[in-house]
């Protein structure tokens, strides 16, 4: 059964695993014993944002859409919101499953952590897909505060989310309005949410927990900053997919410089930023013809 802020997907069970020190919930499908995909949400989404995606995946993986740490029905701990730790919560996930290895799939903070999953843990990631991200890095810090006459495209909840205390006072039972608003303005077709979708992701960031939890992965970009000078010049060693939609032409030529030596690049063009729910079947096509 679901709990929380998750709504059901028919022929997906809900389950919990004890990782790392906190505890995840998560959404499994798909054929037993087949080839592990796990799918990294970002903010502001659950696990509820691979709905359109998961079951046409699942007729040939075994799907596993994770509430990252901090997010949806996953613990809200005080810490251990790095992007390293993070990943070490997935590894050990994949490892309760009874799976050595996993193809790593993520959006948004969940790409972040799936990069940083496959730099720390090589030997368990079979191949790596990440869309709409790149690892922290101090490139970041050059994102404008104060936008030009004319200028679209202010990323102002970056500033905003590493705020500590402050935003949780004022948005607490009010997120809904920052959730619709990141839809209308960054989705590039808000007609593909419903009611219903716009409603799980208002609810799961509307307390002040879920609020602090999910801005400590803003907050801890400074660390992941540090984590990331320390990885080789090329660290993923894997075969890597990464795909863009809205933010494919600032993107792409970070990605091409520091990544993996054997990279794919795939841009959906016209898309905006949340991929797996504007594109999905443009997504599970590149997916799959990668993976397969």
């Amino acid at each position: 059964m679901s709990t929380g802020a998750s709504p059901s997907l028919r022929g997906f069970e809900h389950a919990y695993a004890a990782v790392n020190g906190t505890r995840l919930h998560y959404v499994i499908g798909g054929p037993e014993g087949g080839d592990l995909m796990v799918l990294l949400p970002g903010w502001p989404r659950t696990w509820w944002q691979y709905r359109k995606v998961m079951p046409k995946l699942a007729e040939r993986f075994r799907v596993v859409a994770v509430d990252i740490r901090g997010m949806g029905d996953s613990d809200k701990p005080e810490s251990g919101y790095d992007k390293k730790t993070m990943a070490r919560d997935i590894y050990e996930l994949v490892h309760s499953l009874g799976y050595a290895k996993a193809h790593i799939c993520g959006e948004d903070i969940g790409g972040m952590v799936g990069y940083s999953y496959a730099v720390n843990h090589p030997e368990a990631t079979d191949k790596l897909a990440l869309w709409e991200t790149v690892h922290p890095n101090e490139a970041l810090y050059g994102i404008p505060m104060l936008p030009k006459p004319g200028q679209d495209g202010l990323q102002w909840w970056l500033a905003f989310n590493m705020i500590k205390d402050l935003p949780e006072q004022i948005i607490a039972g009010r997120f809904r309005a920052i959730s619709d608003w990141i839809i209308d303005h960054y989705s590039g077709s808000p007609e593909s949410y419903t009611e219903e979708d716009r409603a799980v992701y208002g609810a799961a960031y509307d307390t002040s927990d879920a609020i602090r939890a999910g801005n400590a992965w803003y907050q801890q970009w400074h660390q992941d900053m540090v984590d990331d000078k320390a990885y080789p010049e090329m660290p993923i060693t894997m075969p890597t997919l990464f795909l863009g939609g809205s933010s494919a032409p600032l993107i792409f030529p970070v990605i091409k410089q520091k990544v993996a030596a054997d990279l794919r690049l795939v841009e959906i063009a016209g898309a905006g930023h949340f991929l797996s729910e504007e594109r999905p079947e443009e997504l599970v096509d590149a997916l799959e013809g990668f993976f397969l």
